[in-house]
This record gives C-alpha cells, structure tokens and sequence, in this order.
C-alpha cells in the first residue's frame, strides 16, 4: 500500500513538472514572437518623413479662387421677416457685389485639366475662376464639366501652352482601412498644406445626397477650403477628391470624406472624349435592408439592397433579377446598400458586364447583369415651367425608366421635379429635386401634358399632391 501510495505521488509530481515545463515553454515561445522594443539602429529610421510623398505630389496641387458679381437689392425693410415673406429676396434696390471663395483642386491632365467639387464653384452670378499652383504661377480656368449628384466639377487652365505636372490615378479599390493617406490642399485660404492619417473607412453612402455617392473616409485633417484637393496614398497617386467633413464646429473633427479616384476618372476620361457619363439603366427599384426587411428574409445581417420591383423591360429583367432578390455583392464587392449598388454599376460602365451575387429565397444565386444607357427622353418628356403658379421655375420630367432608377420610384408614378431656378417661385415654396407631382387640384397627374393643362387656369387655392422619400401629402398654396 506504501509503495503504491509513493508511485502516486511520483506520478502526480511528473505531471506537475511537466505542466509547469509547458507553460515556461510558452511563455518563452509567446516572448520571442512579441515585437522587440530597441532603440532605431539608424538616424535614416529616425528621420523617416513624407516630404518624398509631398514633394511628388504638391506640385499638381492648385488653389482655386472664385469671384461671383451677383444682383443684391437692398430696402431699409430688407431685414423685415413681414415683407421679405411677401416680396421675397427681390425686394428694394438692384446693386451689383462680389462674392469670393475659395477651395482646392487637382492636375490630372499636362495640359491643364483640373478637377474639383462642384460646390466650390457654382453658384449664382457671372464667375471668374482663377487657379494658383505651388510654384506660385497663376491662371484662368473655365468650366468644362460640373455634376452636382457626384459633387465632381472639371476645370480646363486657358491662356498656357506649358505642359503642368500631374498626379497620377490609383485604383481606389485597392485601398484598405488602415492604409495610410496624405491630404492635399488649401485650408482657410492660408495656402498649400499637407496632412497626414489613415483610412478610416470605405464605401460611406449614408452621408451623400446622390444614389450612386459613396465615399473614402479618413481622420486626415480636412477643413474649409480643403474641398477639391487631393487625398494620395503612399506612393503619391490620387485615390481620392477631399470634398467634405463632419464637424459640429466647422473645424477637422477627425472625420472627413474623399470621392474615390475610380468615379472621378471616369469623369476625366469622358470629358476627354467629348461625351457625358452615363449611369447603367437597371429597370429596377432597390430598398435598403431594414431590421424588420432582414427578419422577415430570414438575413442573418443587415446589409445589402432588396429588389422591391422590376421592370418588364429593364436589363435587370433581362439578365433573371426578381422582386425579393437581396444584392450583396457586385464583381466580388460587398455592397451594403442601394448607394452603392449604383456606385458599382456606374464605374464599371455602360456596356460591360457585371457580375451579381444575390439571395433568392435564402439561396446564393449568381447573375451576369449587361449594362445598358437608359431610354433617350423625347422632346415632350421634360419642360421648364413658368406662369402663375407653384411650379414657377421648375425644371421637370415625365418619368422614364432612367430617371426612375435615379430617383428610385416607380415608372408610372406622375411627372417629377429635376431640378429649381434658384429664387424662384417653386423653390422658395420649398419643392426639391426628386419630388413626384402625384396630384393638382384632386386630379391625378400621369404625365407633363395633363400637368400643364391643369396650370393653365388660375386658381385662388392650388391643392397639390407631392411624393418625397414614399412619403405622400398634400399642400395647399395660395394662388
């Protein structure tokens, strides 16, 4: 019994030893794969900078100035809500004053095209646009090319036939979160700067005002005068067009936004050929997925675009879309809402092919969709209205299967505001771009003939019917 008593305890030993012989092990093991912390062996690894990356990259970097002669009119009422709500901005004496901005902007051609936002040039009045470049020289620019849904403006130098330096495209789909990025461009008008971050991250579509928006987010400082500069990766190419912030200050909070470098090319290479950038026509009505939408598909996770209505004649009929497919990915990219379901579609280009994966059914289905150009309008399929009435000002168009994926509403759906003069009638009233005129006056409104014919007769009340976001109601406007 002794000697069976002292084999235990011999054996409970050994394995004691042996447990604690394992755990030393892998501490040394867990020790010699931990990163050594030593004091740099060189002054090079010290002094590593990004004046390389700078240096090859400032130089296509321009400063853009632009001066607006706008009509103001002035009234010692000018400031009285009462007469202002009756009379409008117009109101007093016509005088002439300038306005002045600034913002950033990018070479990406030798001779002298220039890319920037949209919003750092438009606006109303007669506009001069001038562009410093680092070297201090200065030139005129003209307007090539101004999209306000992509926020994506071409400007063209005049007067020079210098050859400029140019920063060279990357493929903005190569990016990672976590890679690092240089921001390029003239905060507050103090002149060229340059900052430094990561990306923070990729495919933002929540914040842009166009369906086919989506963005590179960086903690790069970008602030006011910013927009239109350059966000360049690593090797000094262009993966991005800084074009906005989130701020609560009107500061660099840490947050900004960049136009990925693939969307902006296919603008340059389009202006370049002389022709516009056309969106593929899906002929499909897409819904971002909801907690309650993923619940009843039985989704595991929110994200992805749900296909709500399909069109008899659309290429996405074509190709075997149906109603309830949910989108996930396109050519091997996630996609996580209908932004960037649109976003995809548009820089892989009107006749190629892209390839979607969907759920159907719970099911992985995979199609091959042709990219197709939307149906040409007619010459009776849009009009810019004036008279007596709401729509004074308002550019708007019956709704064709392109302009129905734009907008993502239905193909049948009355005639559709496109856009507003601004200052007019229709706009102060409050109408947007993307609004659905469903009825006027109790009649139901099918197409832009029925509409003018209703706005022909003057009326004491207009009760117009209005769809915004599927959302529907009805105003009453004084005639």
């Amino acid at each position: 019994m002794r000697n069976r008593a002292k084999a235990m305890a011999l054996s409970l030993a050994g394995f004691i030893a042996a447990v604690l012989a394992f755990e030393v092990a892998s501490t040394t093991f867990a020790e010699a794969q931990r990163p050594e912390k030593r004091v740099p062996p060189s002054r090079e690894i010290v002094q590593y900078s990004f004046a390389p990356i700078a240096r090859k990259a400032s130089p296509a970097v321009v400063n853009v100035y632009v001066r607006r002669r706008v009509q103001a009119f002035s009234s010692p009422f000018a400031n009285d809500p009462f007469f202002r709500q009756f009379f409008g901005e117009r109101f007093g004496r016509p005088s002439e004053r300038v306005q002045s901005s600034l913002g950033s902007g990018v070479i990406v051609s030798p001779d002298g095209t220039i890319v920037t936002n949209t919003h750092v040039i438009k606006g109303r009045g007669e506009t001069e646009i001038r562009v410093a470049l680092a070297d201090k020289r200065e030139y005129d620019a003209r307007v090539v090319v101004q999209d306000d849904k992509t926020d994506i403006a071409i400007l063209k130098i005049e007067g020079s036939d210098n050859r400029f330096p140019v920063i060279e495209f990357e493929d903005s789909d190569t990016l990672e979160v976590g890679d690092m990025v240089l921001a390029i461009g003239n905060p507050f008008g103090v002149g060229q700067t340059v900052t430094s971050g990561i990306v923070s991250a990729l495919a933002r579509s929540e914040i842009g005002k166009s369906d086919s928006q989506v963005f590179i987010q960086t903690d790069a400082a970008i602030n006011p005068g910013n927009s239109g500069g350059a966000l360049v990766d690593m090797s000094g190419r262009l993966v991005g067009i800084n074009t906005m912030i989130f701020s609560q200050s009107g500061g660099s909070q840490g947050i900004g936004f960049a136009i990925p470098s693939n969307l902006v090319r296919l603008y340059v290479e389009a202006s370049a050929a002389g022709r516009k950038v056309e969106r593929p026509w899906l002929g499909a009505l897409l819904e971002p997925i909801t907690r309650e939408i993923a619940e009843a598909l039985g989704l595991d996770r929110i994200s992805g675009a749900v296909v709500s209505r399909v069109s008899n004649r659309g290429p996405g009929a074509a190709a075997g879309l149906q109603a309830g497919d949910v989108i996930t990915r396109i050519d091997g990219f996630e996609v996580a809402d209908p932004r960037a379901v649109f976003y995809r579609l548009t820089t892989r280009g009107v006749g190629n092919t892209a390839r979607i994966d969907l759920l159907r059914n719970r099911r992985p289905v995979t199609i091959d969709l042709t990219l197709a150009a939307p149906p040409q309008p007619g010459k009776d399929d849009v009009r810019n209205l004036a008279g007596q009435h709401p729509f004074d000002g308002a550019r708007v168009s019956n709704i064709l299967p392109g302009l129905a994926d734009e907008l993502g509403i239905d193909e049948s759906d009355g005639v559709a505001i496109v856009s507003l003069r601004p200052g007019s009638v229709a706009q102060r009233l409050g109408f947007q771009p993307g609004d659905v005129i469903t009825e006027l006056q109790r009649q139901r409104i099918d197409n832009i003939a029925g509409l003018e014919q209703l706005l022909t007769s003057r009326q004491r009340t207009w009760y117009v019917g209005i769809r915004r976001d599927s959302k529907a109601m009805i105003l009453q406007v004084p005639g």
